[in-house]
């Protein structure tokens, strides 16, 4: 098919009156959801240059990171597919080529878009796993179809996690609201960041965080600190059969939400980047807030995810049976709102 060029990569989209999503070929991040309304996107777009994850070689180190890294900071945006783990590599696995966040994240992948919908399907040539997402345009909400397939003869134990990360203009300092389907919670367990402010593996439940200082945060609103990083992780709500998460942008007048499976995808990360990182490419310039849904309740390695087996008396990766495939299907939602959705109703068709 014809591609175009979003932001200098090479892209596809798909639109009808109310929403354009744009899906680049390299990565398969989806970059932009745009409600045509506000002309507002709620995905973030790193104020760093962007290349194609296959130009990347050592000599952009500098301003990447290593190779374990910088592919994938190199072609982020929006919405990152984490498979086949979610993290880092392990020492053995990055000098057999492995980068941050799995093949997922980096992978080329080929685009076909037919009127309202715009099918999605690469290779993981590492993991030998066939991966294929579907999009259908519906409204101001896009369906999402994603079939995930083993080659190998082996059943595999894997990490998926849909990181969809929110930026600027959307996400404000202490005005962008969240509401999650979220019940026990719990801080990253160790140092996180340079800024971190909530206690190291404190145990809670959503939406209010301990903090070192001893206070409390209410993690239902963006921070209005100069400075700020953190990570937790939220388990969904177990009496309901799907999970969300939902922000809101009373600037904009746009909530902005997910609906999913909670069989599929039992977690939620909430990752907190607000300019404390400094070194390139961050240069402590980027304002984000990653809504990661998942199989996982941490970024991790491989084994740290296996040898952790469970958390709250969930499992904490998911099994792929040999020469199967696992469908997953989720939902986007974009629509006009007033005020915070204290209880978001989604129009769900979810199988």
């Amino acid at each position: 098919m014809t591609t175009l060029s979003y932001r200098g990569r090479r892209a596809a989209a798909i639109e009808n009156d109310e929403l354009r999503v744009t899906v680049l070929v390299e990565g398969g991040h989806i970059a932009e959801i745009l409600d045509k309304r506000t002309g507002t996107s709620p995905l973030w777009i790193p104020s760093w240059p962007s290349i194609e994850p296959s130009s990347y070689s050592t000599s952009y180190a500098p301003i990447y990171g290593g190779p374990a890294d910088g592919p994938l900071l190199a072609g982020i945006m929006g919405h990152n597919l984490c498979l086949d783990i979610f993290g880092g590599p392990s020492e053995a696995e990055a000098l057999g080529g492995l980068t941050a966040h799995g093949e997922g994240s980096i992978a080329h992948y080929d685009l076909q878009a037919h009127g309202k919908t715009l099918s999605a399907q690469a290779i993981f040539q590492f993991a030998s796993l066939k991966f294929e997402r579907l999009l259908e345009l519906r409204n101001a909400a896009i369906d999402v179809t994603e079939t995930l397939t083993n080659l190998t003869a082996c059943d595999r134990p894997i990490g998926w996690t849909q990181h969809v990360t929110l930026g600027p203009p959307f996400l404000r300092h202490g005005l962008t609201e969240f509401r999650t389907s979220a019940g026990r919670s719990r801080v990253f367990e160790s140092a996180f960041g340079s800024a971190d402010y909530l206690k190291a593996g404190a145990d809670f439940d959503w939406p209010h965080a301990p903090r070192i200082d001893g206070g409390v945060a209410d993690l239902q609103r963006f921070t209005d600190a100069r400075s700020s990083s953190a990570y937790t992780c939220h388990l969904m709500d177990d009496s309901r059969d799907d999970a969300f998460f939902v922000a809101f942008s009373a600037d904009a007048n746009l909530a902005f939400g997910y609906v999913w499976r909670r069989r599929d995808f039992p977690w939620l990360g909430i990752w907190e980047e607000n300019r404390s990182r400094t070194a390139s490419p961050w240069n402590g310039n980027e304002v984000t807030r990653g809504m990661e849904f998942g199989a996982s309740p941490f970024p991790e390695t491989r084994r740290q995810m296996i040898e952790r087996g469970r958390l709250f008396d969930e499992p904490t990766f998911r099994w792929i049976p040999a020469r199967r495939s696992v469908t997953v299907v989720y939902q986007i939602h974009l629509f006009a709102a007033d005020v915070v959705p204290e209880v978001l109703e989604f129009t769900s068709q979810l199988n």
